[in-house]
Order: C-alpha cells, then sequence, then structure tokens
C-alpha cells in the first residue's frame, strides 16, 4: 500500500535522530506525511521541528488538542508507528493512551485504518515478559508488527542509521 496520507508516529529511539530519512522514503514512495512524536522524542527534535514540518507540509504534532481546537492534520489513510520502543509497545498494549502517539494508533486499528508497527529495541528489553505479550496483544488487535533485519539487536549495537532503509517497506 503507498499513497494517501501516512501518519509517521516515531518514538524516543535511536532512529529517531533519522526521522527526515524516513519522510523522504515514504515521500519519494508516494505518501503525503504528518508526523506525530512522542513527548521524548520531541524533546530530541525540538530545535529542528520546524525542518520536519517544512518538510511535509504539515504541522509537527506531539501533544493532544485542546477541545476548542480544530484537527491540525489530514485523516490518515495508514499509520507507521516506527521506531516503536518497548515502553510504548506495552502502554499501548495495556490501552494507556496518555500521549497522541499512542492514542491515535490506538483508535485508528479499531476504525479500520491499517497500523503498521517498527519496534526498534535490544534483546535485554525484549527479554522482558510484558514486551512479547504486548506485541501479541497488539497483534490481536489486527496491528501490523513487523520486526526489521537485525531486529531485536544486541544492546548498543542496533543500526539506528539503517533502520529506515526497510521500515518503509514494512506498510500493509
Amino acid at each position: 500500500m503507498s499513497g494517501g496520507v501516512l501518519y509517521l508516529i516515531a518514538c524516543a529511539a535511536g532512529p529517531t535522530r533519522y526521522l527526515d530519512r524516513g519522510i523522504l522514503r515514504a515521500q519519494e514512495a508516494g505518501w503525503r506525511v504528518c508526523v506525530v512524536l512522542t513527548p521524548s522524542a520531541a524533546r530530541w527534535w525540538k530545535p529542528r521541528v520546524a525542518e520536519l514540518a517544512e518538510m511535509t507540509g504539515h504541522p509537527v504534532r506531539s501533544q493532544y488538542k485542546l477541545p476548542h481546537e480544530s484537527d491540525a492534520l489530514p485523516r490518515a489513510d495508514a499509520m507507521l508507528v516506527a521506531p516503536l520502543t518497548t515502553t510504548s509497545a506495552c502502554k499501548w498494549a495495556a490501552g494507556i493512551t496518555d500521549t497522541l502517539a499512542l492514542g491515535l494508533p490506538a483508535e485508528a486499528v479499531h476504525l479500520g485504518i491499517p497500523v503498521t508497527a517498527t519496534p526498534f529495541w535490544n534483546t535485554a528489553l525484549g527479554a522482558q515478559p510484558a514486551v512479547g505479550q504486548a506485541v501479541d496483544n497488539l497483534r490481536a488487535q489486527g496491528v501490523h508488527v513487523v520486526y526489521g533485519p537485525g531486529e531485536p539487536h544486541a544492546p548498543k549495537q542496533g543500526d539506528a542509521a539503517a533502520f529506515w532503509n526497510t521500515a518503509l517497506d514494512t506498510l500493509t
């Protein structure tokens, strides 16, 4: 699937430093990209968030809007949560939607919008029983969870820069 509006939702993991590469890859594949960041990921991009907005033509979102505010982004045709961290996977699977980056895909998958998640975590964190249970729970809800090549990776060994070479290939 390609084309339409893609919400690219990034959690705070190494590949988020190279999010601009993911945006370009998605655009080359024909997607209109809207970026949503977890609050931690937003801190990483804070000095350069305008750059992401300029690349996409849409504001970068990291917080829920206020009740009186209108939606700032067009409706998504698909969502890609990449990179997905263990923290976000466990919260999402437990129904904890305290951030916009978790609330949007948690709702979307139950509205029939295709949601794909591409984890980026190390084997030590992934060994926690809650993480495997979270992945199983997300899949049972209809989330397409796809590990990229070399994932999970050994601690301190993940190739954050190369992540975007294949992350967009996981979209259903």
